[in-house]
């Protein structure tokens, strides 16, 4: 699956042409307008007076419009408006207009030239401006008009009586919506515990070990699944595909950096490689061959080709990267025992618990000392890597060096411990973290990463009481990817996570690294989730933030429309924003040009998925 679509020419297809006709058909006066334009800026010309006369209109309220469509119909002509400005195209270096406008007046025979995604969104845009969009109903709400429940119109009913009609259509909701959340199962419902009991020992047999080894992270480390070793004993594990196969063997002939805990490959499906129960977890580590096949096409490149935060450029001295005014990044260890696929760092992680990552003593302590001489910072994220497997010793060499910097107010560990081989969060471990606590002076906080409610495990609650009881936090960072992006998936973890005392923190909109486009989604899907699904649970609950990273300038909320643009529509129905840095309103920084994914391919990789496209139909008025 793939969420990047050809720009180049192809024959229109027949359901290519059945939306121009359908445009044609429910869009007869902008297409009349600009099949009529001889040039593209008369069309231009002609389409902007349309789109101010439809904007007077809803500004003077004419009609009987529903309030909410009319708000919607005036962000799609904003829209329309930026993705068809001059300045905006001479920016991104195409006119989508004129692909617009040769459709209106070629048909068939310029269809060629653009997606079935390009055609759809100007086809949801236009409906948007007619006040059709069917936003002001909802997705929910028309499911449940669908089957006989009504939402309580306030202007019949009143007082005590309006209370109940209103319980009642809650409960009704309620149910549906808890109804949605059970197709993700946690790792805290009893069933899948009972069948991950039987994965353990499974592995546990395998290496001729016992339980006691099992819980014995020195153990996990010695048996991790990683070089020429590790496609043999999967394949006599679990059930693997083809191309499950052939993408861990080039990994392992190519240096692609590949490692699976034990404690992790017992989270998997044993019984089947169709993913219908585990595609989160494997979509984790096992590489799609996409992936593999462009690590190897740059394996002597890579350390500038896959660095998409621009780290080089923003690290002033070995170890550290600092983007923030005020926190900065210390790389305490280059490798992890466990591989995330869609790493950040895969530029530089060369493989699991490679010989020659820790950093010499020399090195770290130019870093500590830089951190020392920098008194404007207050919080410094530890990270990798991972850092939780350096050594006890390590660990607490550098938080005495840190702990004895007055300006140092925070410190943070990021790390995926508590979810890759949580028995590495032993007492004597949280007890060393948390001597360093001063309640009113230094706080200290894990951030770890868990992407789905099918990661937390007994295992991760235990792992994390153990902390938390020590005067720890932890909080988490989702990456909001292809396999965690269903329908409430992500409430389901956020639910999960609260249940064992950690706090949702951020939620990644995927970047744009081409190699894991397997991966990604639009980030129209990630505001629809957040207004969706996340408002239907209670505040505590959805306490975290979707955030995208611009490369070299840092983190940037996506909730707001006033830090972004969307500025052009691409011919593969892509979408292209122009992003606002963080420091805007604060000193001068340029803005940043980003393609998105096809919110077309991204329905159709559901599709193939399982899912229903229709409950997710409300994405393409998401900007």
């Amino acid at each position: 699956m793939s969420n990047t679509a050809s720009s180049e020419s192809t024959e229109p297809t027949e359901p290519k042409l059945r939306l121009l006709q359908g445009f044609q058909r429910d869009a007869p006066r902008v297409h009349k307008l600009l099949q009529n334009s001889p040039d593209v800026e008369t069309a231009r010309n002609h389409l902007y007076t349309y789109l101010n006369e439809q904007e007077g209109d809803l500004f003077r309220q004419n009609g009987d419009m529903h309030p909410l469509e009319r708000a919607t119909a005036r962000e799609c002509i904003r829209v329309l408006k930026h993705v068809i400005a001059p300045g905006n195209e001479t920016q991104v270096g195409f006119s989508t207009l004129d692909f617009l406008w040769q459709l209106a007046r070629d048909g068939a025979s310029a269809a060629g030239q653009v997606d079935e995604g390009f055609i759809l969104e100007f086809v949801h845009l236009f409906k948007g401006v007619r006040g059709q969009s069917g936003f002001a109903e909802g997705w929910l709400g028309s499911r449940l008009a669908e089957e006989g429940i009504q939402a309580v119109d306030f202007s019949q009913i009143e007082g005590r009586a309006a209370g109940i009609a209103r319980s009642d259509f809650l409960d009704q909701t309620a149910e549906r919506v808890w109804a949605q959340l059970g197709r993700h199962a946690s790792g805290l419902d009893p069933e899948l515990i009972a069948r991950r009991e039987t994965n353990k020992q499974r592995i546990i047999d395998f290496f001729d070990a016992t339980p006691l080894h099992w819980d014995d992270f020195h153990w996990q480390l010695a048996h991790l699944f990683r070089g020429p070793e590790a496609l043999p004993r999967l394949e006599q594990l679990i059930p693997m595909t083809e191309d499950e196969k052939q993408a861990i063997r080039l990994s392992v002939e190519h240096g692609i950096p590949f490692g699976i805990t034990p404690y992790y490959l017992s989270l998997f499906d044993f019984d089947s490689a169709g993913r219908q129960e585990d595609a989160q977890v494997r979509s984790q580590v096992i590489p799609p061959m996409h992936y593999v096949e462009r690590l190897i096409e740059h394996r002597d490149d890579r350390e500038h080709y896959f660095d998409f935060m621009g780290e080089h450029d923003t690290s002033p001295i070995d170890l550290v990267t600092r983007r923030y005014a005020s926190v900065a990044i210390l790389k305490g260890y280059d490798t992890c025992p466990q591989i995330c696929v869609y790493c950040q760092r895969n530029w530089e992680i060369t493989g699991p618990m490679e010989a020659g990552a820790l950093p010499p003593r020399g090195k770290l302590d130019a870093a500590l000392d830089w951190f020392a001489d920098h008194p404007s910072l207050r919080d410094v994220l530890i990270t990798g890597g991972d850092p939780f497997f350096l050594s006890d010793k390590r660990i607490e060499y550098m938080m005495e060096r840190l702990a004895a910097m007055e300006h140092i107010i925070h410190i943070r560990w990021g790390t995926r411990a508590p979810v890759t081989m949580p028995m590495r969060i032993t007492d004597r471990l949280a007890e060393l973290l948390g001597r360093y606590v001063e309640p009113g002076r230094r706080n200290v906080g894990v951030v770890t990463h868990i992407e789905s409610a099918a990661e937390v495990t007994p295992d991760v609650a235990a792992a994390v009481h153990r902390l938390r009881c020590r005067g720890m936090t932890v909080y988490n960072q989702q990456v909001f990817t292809l396999n965690t992006s269903l329908r409430f998936q992500t409430v389901a973890n956020r639910i999960a996570m609260k249940k064992i005392g950690i706090d949702p923190y951020y939620t990644f909109y995927p970047k744009g690294k081409e190699e894991t486009r397997d991966y990604a989604t639009p980030l129209a899907r990630v505001l629809q989730e957040r207004k969706e699904e996340a408002r239907l649970l209670p505040g505590s609950f959805r306490t975290d933030e979707p955030v995208f990273n611009v490369p070299r300038l840092g983190k940037n909320h996506v909730r707001a429309w006033q830090d972004r643009e969307l500025v052009a529509i691409r011919p593969d129905g892509r979408r292209i924003y122009l992003w606002h840095p963080w420091e805007k309103g604060i000193t001068p920084m340029a803005p940043w040009l980003q393609t998105d994914n096809s919110i077309h391919q991204y329905l159709k990789d559901l599709e193939q998925m399982g899912e229903d496209p229709a409950d997710y139909q409300s994405i393409w008025y998401y900007y």
